[in-house]
């Protein structure tokens, strides 16, 4: 046996260790959420420029917030493995921390289905943080994207998750 199915755990090996997408046509659909955050920290300049509004490029927090949304509909095309799905809600949110000129992105995702949409979350917080650093890195080259990771997820076979941070 190969140790990728020592771990039942590892759902996408098959009995030789050989990847697969995950065979979910005999799950019940359920409601299931995920939520994720992240962060993007600037210099002052920049963070005083997004906050009000007044980088060269526009509206830096409403074009993230459009690119997380999108990016959170296209996981099965970026991650191999993942399913293709009829997401239900996506939102994209962003709270500024001024004593340290950084914006925490949170992305909520939401299904009806038979799997998980912890993948969407994390990757709509991964594409907005990514969209702010475009947008400004004309103005700072240093910004610093960090603690990506899933805050809370329900519904599924596995039941809740909850991080304690």
């Amino acid at each position: 046996m190969s140790q990728a199915n020592q771990d039942p755990g590892f759902t996408h090996f098959d009995e030789e260790g050989q990847a697969r997408m995950v065979d979910v046509s005999n799950k019940a659909e359920s409601t299931r959420e995920a939520l994720a955050a992240g962060s993007i920290s600037m210099s002052a300049a920049a963070y005083a420029l997004v906050k009000s509004g007044s980088m060269a490029k526009g509206d830096v927090l409403g074009v993230a917030r459009l690119a997380g949304i999108m990016a959170a509909k296209k996981v099965d095309e970026l991650i191999p493995l993942t399913h293709p799905l009829m997401i239900t809600k996506v939102n994209v949110e962003f709270i500024f921390h001024d004593e340290d000129c950084a914006i925490e992105i949170q992305a909520t995702v939401g299904i009806c289905g038979k799997t998980g949409v912890e993948m969407e979350a994390l990757t709509a917080v991964s594409i907005s943080a990514l969209t702010i650093y475009d947008m400004c890195k004309a103005v700072d080259k240093a910004m610093v994207i960090s603690d990506i990771r899933l805050l809370k997820k329900t519904g599924g076979k596995s039941g809740n998750f909850v991080r304690q941070e």
